[in-house]
């Protein structure tokens, strides 16, 4: 087995997505450095960019497409601007609104990866003959003898990004670039290169939350898409402690933002346990009853061949969450795991993520959770 990526073994036509930051930029330039044959494009998302976060926090607005183009300049590659704005709404910010309002959790970083980046742009390419999309993302690739490929953690675990890649299935890796997957350098080392090959994105800070959503306010984004409802608030036993404008702006394990007025009777906080789309009703407790010991998953997605067996693996569950393992099997269709140690705030809608040691084995939707101990719930 080997680490060996494409771009050593022979030059390829490769065409590098350019968010606008200093990861895609370097990335680009990493590739040129290679000897591939390479071009930048910017993906226009939004048919009003200006509704795009913008900054420190954006990825896809005008003031991104900008700084990309200065990049590429400056590498040396031809660059084009992708109109993709209405898949975009279509498989990523539509998905993301039916999901809450259905009582889930998605997440549309996973969803872009999925649909946009190695979905609409990958085929694009493709189509004009191009062999590889390559991205700014921390994972790595390693070619197996026979030139099949595997997804595996990045070099540096602090900047891993392999969990929102773990949909890209075994033809999607196979016209995959990683250039900063095998990176054992800091953040900072990775600005200062930019900053050596005269990459004005260098000092630009990370983009984070969610780039569809203008001032970051979820709840109200959803509120202006579904409207308010006012529902119930009730306690494990379906005591009525307040209500909410909408059963969608909560999540699984939140805390803050109950609004319900007074303590619990033994003096602890409560979280949310509970979603109900059907009647509207938000149930809570306490934090011993989160703890989850098993799932069922959807829409398996496998980085190279499905499981046959059941295996033990460890298991992410949110992109900056840490591993846990477990045990998993195939059942019609369907991923049954179950976790060694019980675990907190899984929510319905999440991904899980399985791992081999540092190899990505596949992904799927997570649709309902075993608790330790069930809640009375009309959901």
């Amino acid at each position: 087995m080997t680490d060996d990526t494409p771009q050593r073994t022979r030059p390829l036509r490769v065409l590098a997505a350019m968010s606008g930051g200093v990861d895609s930029a370097v990335a680009a330039a990493r590739a040129a450095d290679a000897g591939h044959d390479v071009t930048g494009v910017h993906l226009a998302l939004s048919a009003n960019p200006q509704s795009f976060r913008t900054g420190a926090r954006g990825c896809c607005t005008i003031e991104d497409s900008r700084d990309a183009r200065r990049a590429a300049d400056v590498i040396g590659i031809p660059f084009y601007v992708w109109d993709l704005a209405d898949r975009f709404r279509e498989d990523v910010v539509e998905d993301f609104v039916a999901e809450y309002e259905a009582g889930r959790t998605p997440n549309p970083c996973l969803r872009c990866n999925e649909k946009i980046k190695f979905a609409a742009l990958l085929d694009k390419a493709l189509a004009l003959g191009f062999d590889a999309v390559c991205t700014g993302h921390y994972a790595k690739i390693v070619t197996l003898a026979d030139g099949s490929r595997e997804l595996h953690r990045a070099s540096d675990m602090a900047k891993d990004q392999s969990y929102v890649l773990g949909v890209l299935d075994e033809r999607q890796l196979a016209h995959a670039l990683f250039p900063l997957g095998d990176t054992l350098t800091t953040k900072e080392e990775i600005r200062a290169e930019a900053e050596r090959r005269g990459l004005a994105v260098a000092k630009k800070p990370d983009s984070h939350d969610i780039c569809f959503i203008a001032d970051g306010d979820t709840q109200g984004f959803l509120a202006k898409r579904l409207g308010k409802a006012e529902g119930d608030i009730v306690d494990e036993t379906g005591t009525k402690l307040g209500t909410h404008e909408g059963a969608y702006g909560f999540t699984i394990g939140q805390r803050k933002g109950l609004r319900i007025g007074h303590p619990a009777a033994d003096g602890k906080p409560r979280y949310v346990l509970d979603i109900s789309p059907v009647d509207n009703t938000v149930t809570v407790g306490p934090a011993d009853a989160l703890d989850v010991t098993g799932l069922t998953a959807i829409k398996p997605r496998w980085c190279g061949t499905a499981p046959t067996a059941p295996g033990v693996y460890t298991a992410q569950l949110r992109a900056h969450g840490g591993e846990t393992e477990v045990s998993a099997e195939l059942v019609d269709g369907e991923l049954r795991v179950t976790f060694t140690d019980p675990v907190r705030g899984v929510a319905p809608g999440q991904a899980i993520v399985l791992y081999d040691d540092t190899r990505v084995v596949g992904s799927a939707t997570i649709a309902s959770t075993v608790r330790r101990q069930p809640v009375t719930s009309t959901s």
